[in-house]
Formats: C-alpha cells, structure tokens, sequence
C-alpha cells in the first residue's frame, strides 16, 4: 500500500504507512489490554513540497490530491497543508529546477503446488526534487528525496493451515537547505518498518480447531541533521517493538477458550530527553510495566530487544 501526493497530476511525493493491526487483527486476545502500535492513534508522515512553490505561485487555480495504491477500496486519508507567510515580502517567488520519479517497480515471485508455496514480493520507488524560492531571506535552494523499498515472504503450508509471512519496508526521506554564500542544512529521516507473522490452524475433530498465532510488529527511525561543512548535529533514534503469542480453541466458529501474551518494548533516544518503557501482559493482565527517562547508553539497538518467546507445535 501507498498514498501518492500528486499536484495537477504528477506525483510529486509518497507515503509507505506503517503496518497498523487493529484490536481484532490476527488474533484478539493478544491486544488486550496493549493494543497494536498506531491502533489508537494512527501515525502521520510530512512530504516537502517547497522546491513545487515556483508552480504554484503563478497566480493559477492547482489541485493537490491523495491516492490510495495497491490496497483495498477501504483507506481514508487526510492531509493538512502547512504554509509559512512571508511578513516582510508581499510577493514570493520560485522555480522548480528538476524533478525526477522513478516509477513504481514491484515484481512477483510465486512458487505453488496446490494449497501449498511461497510468494516473494518486492517493491521500490525513489522521488527527487529541487527549487529555489526568493523571498525577503534571499534565495534558497531546496532539494527534497524520498527513496522507499519493499519486501514481502509469504510461505503457506499443510494445505493452507500454516502461514509465514516476513515484511519489511525501507522509508527514508531528507531535505538539504541552502542559501547563497551562507551555510547549508539539511535534516534526514530512515525508516524500517517490520512485521513477522506465524498461525497455524489445527483440526481437533469434533468440528473443533486450535488457533495459533506468534506476531512480531515494530518499527525503527533514526532522524539526523547537518549544519555547514559535513558538522553533524546530535541524531535522536526511535525503537518500538511488540511480539505476541496467541492460541484459541475453536468449536462450530466459536471460541471456547484460549490464552493471549504480549510484550512491548519503546526507546526514545534523543539529544535532551530519553525515554524507555517495558511492558509485558498475560490474559488482560499486566505483568510487568517499567518506565525509565535516565540515559543508559549500553542498552538496546535496532531491534536488539531479544524477544524469542513463540508457540510453535511440534510434529
């Protein structure tokens, strides 16, 4: 899935959202009481649009619109469009001075006998645009990239009863500032978002059938700076990752019973402020929740949160 930004009809920016599970996804007991990351508040993204400013202020009537790709007809979006008034210039202007999209490229890879294979998908997409704009700062030059890839395995086993499923999606955008015979800046973003799913249905007779299900679901984004010659400003990191183990007894497509853990890890690192918290839940109880804002270098890394716990039945 992605939302593409078009202005009068050429893309000039994207989005690869994050994989959001509701309350009800994969299996119910595992969200209660810690919901899916972005469940309750579903995450936004920014698209620079300045290098476009040189289009837009021409004194014509331009459309920006939203698309929703390679998705069911069921997504709602929303946008705000933040402007910064010139208090010193009555009049703006700009030039757009290149803009590159290189199209959206996905191959597939399926590999079936029967109920039984795998999928391989993959997808890439890149973005690149630069403008000026004059105003009563002077003439700044704006370079905006965005670079996205993507990776789906899908494995589906015991005529269908077993699915594997491993996703990752790579987003990561910048935006390089400069103003003639000053100093540049510039400010970077990289994104991994990763979901690893296991379920297993297995028949116990009696119009009966044991669901499992082990999800891994998380996200990591690490946001950098540069000021001047090559000079990096402090980067701030961004780590929350759940993984969950769920088993129900199903009877007549009703359940009769079952047991849901889950356990969540969140990081914050930045320049002034940390912050951690570990919680772990059993069967809508909380089992351990520990919060702390003191900086300890030697924890942690990109999904270095070691969760192994999973369901897995024998043979």
């Amino acid at each position: 899935m992605e939302v593409v930004v078009t202005l009068d009809g050429n893309v000039i920016g994207a989005i690869w959202p994050f994989t959001v599970v509701y309350t009800g996804g994969i299996n119910p007991l595992l969200w209660r009481p810690i919901s899916g990351i972005g469940s309750f508040d579903l995450p936004s993204s920014d698209i620079e649009i300045t290098p476009f400013l040189g289009n837009m202020l021409d004194g014509k009537t331009h459309t920006l619109q939203f698309h929703v790709t390679n998705a069911l007809n069921v997504w709602y979006i929303d946008a705000n469009l933040h402007l910064w008034l010139d208090g010193k210039n009555t009049y703006t202007e700009g030039k757009l001075l290149q803009h590159q999209v290189m199209p959206l490229g996905i191959s597939y890879s399926p590999d079936f006998k029967g109920l039984n294979g795998t999928f391989l998908t993959k997808a890439n997409r890149s973005i690149s645009s630069t403008g000026w704009v004059k105003s009563s700062h002077g003439k700044i030059m704006t370079k905006a990239t965005q670079k996205f890839s993507y990776s789906n395995s899908m494995v589906m086993g015991d005529n269908g009863n077993v699915q594997m499923v491993n996703q990752e999606i790579h987003f990561d955008d910048s935006v390089q500032i400069k103003k003639a015979y000053t100093f540049s800046k510039a400010k970077k973003s990289c994104k991994r978002f990763l979901i690893d799913l296991y379920s297993n249905n297995m028949d116990q007779g009696n119009i009966t059938y044991l669901s499992i299900a082990n999800v891994t679901l998380g996200f990591n984004e690490k946001k950098f700076g540069v000021r001047g010659a090559g000079y990096k400003m402090p980067a701030s990191s961004l780590e929350n990752l759940q993984n969950g183990q769920g088993i129900m007894v199903v009877k007549n497509n009703l359940v009769v019973s079952g047991v849901g853990s889950t356990q969540q890890k969140y990081k914050y690192e930045g320049n002034k402020f940390f912050y951690f918290r570990n919680i772990s839940s059993l069967n809508y109880t909380i089992l351990n929740d520990e919060v702390g804002n003191a900086c300890n270098r030697s924890t942690g890394s990109s999904f270095g949160f070691g969760f192994s716990s999973r369901w897995i039945p024998s043979s």
